[in-house]
């Protein structure tokens, strides 16, 4: 809050500019001014909140200045302080509005009393025209925007209506058409105080410059103006990258179907809608237009053969900064393909999730341990993968390779591969050479790698995974110790009793009655 002291005599002009502490209580104090001709030049300039004056002056009167400052700046708060103790004074400064009247004999504390009575005379009016005009915008807002959302045909007087209050969307000839422009700044935006103002400032801006209509609209605006104005879409564009700027964060906008009335532009509006859903497609920031992505017809929805084997080859690789390569250079293809739209990717997205799932699921299987469960992608649905692709497909997919490496133990897919096979032929002959040739490699370096990656010889995993299955058969059958023994590739019962016992301490009725 700024004061101006206006005093011809310079001696109350520096009593009262050192002997009352002003900043302490709030009060910015300008330079006083020595005559009320000069505060009238100065006020343009400085704009003072309450001016405190003397009466009798040389040349204009402090009342004739009062006067011309009601006159002009009638938000000014004056205080009037006169050597004169008369009557008549104090009566004239009332009727010019003159908010107290005080003599200059009065005391330090009297002065600032009547300072601040005027300073609150200012904020009780400055809030109540913020209150005024805050309900006046909210008025003007629901107006257009239940035109926007309405599913009614308006009736003219309705239009007529949101037209008073939105002059600047009346189109002036027919030739000219409103363009309606979504900026979308993100939620994130939002989270932050301290960026509440700028946008404000800027919105402000826009508006001065613009003639333009905006509404606050999920977390983003929605800017209505003709599209005759001239340079109108350089000052938005100018706008938005201000917006970018002071967020440090990109910025999206996008432009509806253009349209020929108010009505039109719930079209519009719908069109920018269906537009928006294109930011990552259009790269995440930028300006796009309705009229570059309506004609799209989609790419392809469904994953190829070819494109499911790559990707199961990746997962199979066991590589996670290989899989992240395999999806950046996937998506890049996206951004490439002229006929993508949100709709068409997320479902092409979603068929090669599904199909790196079902071959986990086919992998579990294959080792008799239960589907691991992916819950990264029971969270991703269409709306994640259109706004965050890349993200979306590295958190399932990962999640995916996790399982399959806690499904292997860390082993080889050949190791893998080989296991897969021994479980499925135990009651068969299974030499390390026949194993070894299954998976096409040598017998040598299979016996090797098989160690290294299982902790035990061919043999040992071979009898651990025999004696494992005779002892569930023992349990769960009531077949004759000598056909289990067959049953899991042993025809000598006597070395098939000795392996046994060894494996599980007791012989195999032992096993059986306990």
């Amino acid at each position: 809050m700024k004061l101006l002291i206006v005093d011809d005599e310079v001696i109350i002009r520096t009593g009262l500019s050192t002997v009352i502490q002003w900043e302490e209580n709030g009060i910015t104090l300008l330079t006083p001014a020595a005559s009320a001709e000069e505060a009238l030049m100065r006020i343009p300039l400085e704009k003072p909140d309450i001016v405190l004056t003397d009466i009798r002056m040389t040349g204009m009167t402090g009342l004739e200045m009062s006067n011309a400052i009601k006159r002009d700046y009638p938000w000014i708060e004056i205080v009037v302080l006169s050597g004169h103790d008369d009557f008549s004074y104090a009566q004239q400064a009332i009727r010019n509005g003159i908010g107290d009247y005080l003599l200059k004999t009065s005391r330090p504390g009297d002065i600032m009393s009547a300072v601040m009575k005027a300073r609150g005379k200012i904020v009780s009016s400055r809030a109540a025209v913020q209150e005024g005009q805050a309900h006046q915008t909210a008025f003007r807002w629901k107006l257009l925007d239940g035109l926007l959302r309405g599913g009614h045909t308006p009736e003219e007087a309705e239009i007529d209506e949101v037209l008073s209050h939105y002059p600047e969307l009346r189109l002036g000839s027919d030739w000219e058409t409103l363009e309606l422009w979504m900026i979308s700044p993100g939620e994130s935006l939002h989270m932050k105080e301290q960026l509440k103002q700028p946008l404000r400032l800027i919105g402000d801006k826009l508006r001065d410059s613009l003639n333009c209509a905006i509404l606050d609209w999920n977390n983003g605006w929605l800017i209505f103006f003709r599209s005759g104005q001239p340079a109108a879409g350089r000052t938005v564009r100018a706008a938005i990258d201000a917006v970018g700027r002071t967020a440090d964060a990109p910025v999206f906008a996008v432009i509806g179907k253009r349209a020929a009335g108010l009505v039109e532009l719930r079209e519009s509006l719908r069109t920018a809608e269906q537009t928006v859903a294109y930011r990552w497609l259009a790269g995440g920031s930028g300006v796009l237009d309705y009229e570059e992505i309506k004609d799209r017809k989609g790419m392809r929805a469904v994953c190829s053969q070819e494109e499911e084997a790559a990707l199961i080859a990746v997962l199979r690789g066991g590589n996670e900064e290989a899989l992240r390569t395999w999806i950046r250079e996937m998506l890049a293809a996206i951004l490439r393909d002229p006929e993508a739209t949100p709709g068409t990717m997320t479902s092409y997205l979603h068929s090669l999730l599904v199909a790196g799932v079902r071959w986990l699921e086919r992998a579990a299987e294959s080792v008799g341990r239960p589907t691991p469960s992916i819950s990264s992608m029971e969270d991703t649905n269409e709306k994640r993968l259109a706004e965050c692709p890349e993200e979306s497909m590295i958190r399932v997919l990962t999640e995916v390779l996790a399982e399959y490496k806690r499904l292997n133990g860390g082993r080889s897919d050949a190791i893998e591969r080989t296991l897969a096979y021994i479980r499925e032929h135990l009651d068969q002959s299974l030499t390390l050479a026949q194993v070894a040739a299954n998976i096409h490699m040598n017998p040598n370096y299979f016996s090797k790698l098989f160690k290294q990656e299982t902790g035990k010889t061919y043999i040992e995993y071979l009898t651990e995974a025999r004696m494992e299955w005779a002892a569930k058969l023992l349990r769960e059958t009531p077949a004759k110790v000598s056909e289990i023994a067959k049953r899991v590739g042993y025809e000598d019962m006597k070395h098939f009793n000795h392996l046994f016992k060894r494996h599980t301490g007791v012989t195999p009725s032992q096993f059986r009655q306990g």
